[in-house]
C-alpha cells in the first residue's frame, strides 16, 4: 500500500529509498492517466529523482476549479475510472467554489492511517471516548476525520454539529474524555451551558483532551490558556490538513505546540517563496508557501500543488515525543494576506494582538470594504461581556498594533455577542468589494 509502519518515527534519511520508489511508481501512474497533468506538463516527463521535482510546473486550486467546471464532477485530474471511487467528499468552500473529492478504497485507507498517526500523536488512545463534532454532511472533516480518530483505538461518537444541549448531556452520561471540533466551537458550548445548565461549569464535564482543527488560532497562547482554564483540558491542534490533498497530516504533541509532519512516506513537501514561486530549502528557519505532492493516490493525484498555506519551519530535528517529521507553524494563508503599506498582515497576527487585551473576547474580523492598496488595517473586535467601549481603549489597542506589528490599525469595537458564533469554520477576512 506504500505505507510504512510507524513512518512518523523513521528518520527522513532512512525513508529516502522508500520515498523514491513510491514516487517512481506514482509519477508513471500520473503521466499515463491524468489528462490534467498531461496538458500541464506538455512534452516534459516527470523526473526520476524527487530532488528535481521543481523542474515541473506548479498547480493550484484555481486550476482545479476550472478542471471540475469543464469536466464535472471530478475534473480531468481524476486519474482512475470513476467506478474505482468509493467515497465522495466536498470541500467547505470557505475560500471559493466547493470542490468534489473522490477517493478509492486505497486512498481512504492511506488517509485514515496517516490521520490516525496525527490523532495519536496528539494524545488520543484506546482508553478514550471522543465526541466528534464536525460536519458529516459531505465535508472531509466529518466521516474521514471520524475514521482517523477511530484508527487510534478510541471509542468515537459521531455527533456532528447542532443539538448542543444533547451533546452536553451525552458528555455527562457516557463519560466522554475528549472533544474533536473547531477551536471556535467551545464558545458555543459555553454559551449553552451558561443558559441551559445553571450551576454547571465547562470543566465540570470532566474532559481531558481537546482535539482541534479546521481553523487557525491555536498558535495563540492566550486562546490555549483560556481553553485550558475554562475546560480543564489539554489543548491540541490534532487536525491540520489540506482537503484536496489529505484531511490530516500534522498535529501537536504533549511536548511541543508546533505541528509535526507525519506523512513522510506518502506525501512529499516543498516550500516556495509565495510571490516568485522559487524553491526554498525545507530547513530550520524557512518561511514560505507549502507545496505538496502525493506519493500514493489513485483518484485525484496532485503533483506540486500550492496549498496557499504560509508556514514557518522551526526545526527539522526529531521531537522528544519520537516524531521525526519537521515541525512548523502556520503563519496564515496567501489568500488571507493583506498588504498594508508594504507590510504583510495575516489574521493570526491580528489575533496575537487582540488576545492579550482583557477587555475583549478575542473574536474579531478584518473588514475590507474596498480593494487594495491599503493604508490602514480595518479591524472589528468584540468587547467582553460587561465592558463598555471608550475612546481610550480604542486608542490604546491601536497603539499596540503600531508597536507590535508596525501597522496602523483602524479599530471598531463592537458589543459582546455581535459576531455570529459558528459550529463550522470562522471566516476572519471579510471582503465586501467586487
Amino acid at each position: 500500500m506504500t505505507l510504512l509502519a510507524n513512518a512518523d518515527r523513521i528518520a527522513p534519511e532512512d525513508l529516502k529509498d522508500h520515498v523514491q520508489a513510491a514516487w517512481g511508481k506514482q509519477s508513471r501512474y500520473v503521466a499515463a492517466n491524468s489528462a490534467f497533468y498531461q496538458q500541464l506538463w506538455g512534452a516534459a516527463s516527470p523526473p526520476r529523482d524527487l530532488a528535481d521535482l521543481p523542474g515541473l510546473p506548479l498547480c493550484d486550486k484555481a486550476q482545479l476549479r476550472i478542471s471540475q467546471a469543464e469536466h464535472p464532477p471530478f475534473g480531468d485530474y481524476l486519474a482512475a475510472p470513476q467506478s474505482q471511487a468509493v467515497r465522495l467528499h466536498r470541500t467547505s468552500g470557505t475560500t471559493g467554489q466547493a470542490m468534489n473529492l473522490a477517493l478509492s478504497a486505497r486512498d481512504c485507507a492511506i488517509t485514515e492511517t496517516v490521520g490516525g498517526r496525527a490523532q495519536g500523536l496528539a494524545g488520543l488512545g484506546p482508553d478514550d471516548i471522543v465526541a466528534h463534532c464536525l460536519n458529516y454532511q459531505m465535508w472531509m472533516g466529518g466521516l474521514t476525520d471520524h475514521m482517523t480518530l477511530q484508527q487510534t483505538g478510541a471509542l468515537v461518537i459521531p455527533f456532528g454539529v447542532g443539538s448542543t444541549e444533547l451533546l452536553i448531556r451525552t458528555i455527562q452520561e457516557v463519560g466522554v474524555t475528549a472533544l474533536s471540533c473547531t477551536p471556535s466551537y467551545p464558545a458555543v458550548l459555553e454559551r449553552v451551558i451558561a443558559e441551559k445548565f445553571p450551576g454547571l461549569a465547562p470543566r465540570d464535564l470532566g474532559l481531558r483532551l481537546g482535539l482541534f482543527g479546521g481553523e487557525a488560532g491555536l498558535d495563540d497562547p492566550a486562546l490555549r490558556a483560556r481553553l485550558t482554564a475554562t475546560w480543564g483540558i489539554e489543548v491540541r491542534n490534532a487536525n491540520y490538513g489540506v482537503s484536496d490533498v489529505f484531511s490530516n497530516f500534522a498535529a501537536q504533541c504533549g511536548h511541543d505546540t508546533r505541528l509535526h509532519f507525519v506523512a513522510g512516506d506518502v506525501l512529499h513537501p516543498e516550500i516556495i517563496e509565495p510571490d516568485s514561486a522559487q524553491p526554498l530549502p525545507l530547513a530550520d528557519g524557512t518561511t514560505g508557501e507549502l507545496v505538496l505532492t502525493h506519493l500514493a493516490r489513485d483518484c485525484q493525484p496532485l503533483v506540486r500543488f500550492r496549498t496557499g498555506d504560509i508556514i514557518a519551519v522551526d526545526t527539522t530535528a526529531p521531537c522528544r515525543c519520537g516524531c521525526t517529521g519537521f515541525r512548523f507553524r502556520v503563519v496564515g494563508r496567501s489568500d488571507d494576506m493583506i498588504v498594508v503599506r508594504g507590510l504583510n498582515m495575516f489574521p493570526t497576527m491580528v489575533a496575537s494582538v487582540l488576545s492579550g487585551v482583557g477587555e475583549l473576547t478575542g473574536d474579531y474580523r478584518i473588514v475590507l470594504d474596498r480593494p487594495p492598496p491599503f493604508d490602514v488595517l480595518p479591524v472589528h473586535a468584540e468587547l467582553a461581556p460587561g465592558v463598555d467601549t471608550s475612546r481610550g481603549l480604542t486608542a490604546a489597542i491601536e497603539a499596540v498594533f503600531k508597536k507590535v506589528l508596525g501597522v496602523t490599525a483602524r479599530l471598531t469595537l463592537l458589543p459582546a455577542g455581535s459576531f455570529e458564533v459558528t459550529e463550522g469554520k470562522t471566516r476572519r477576512v471579510l471582503r465586501s468589494y467586487q
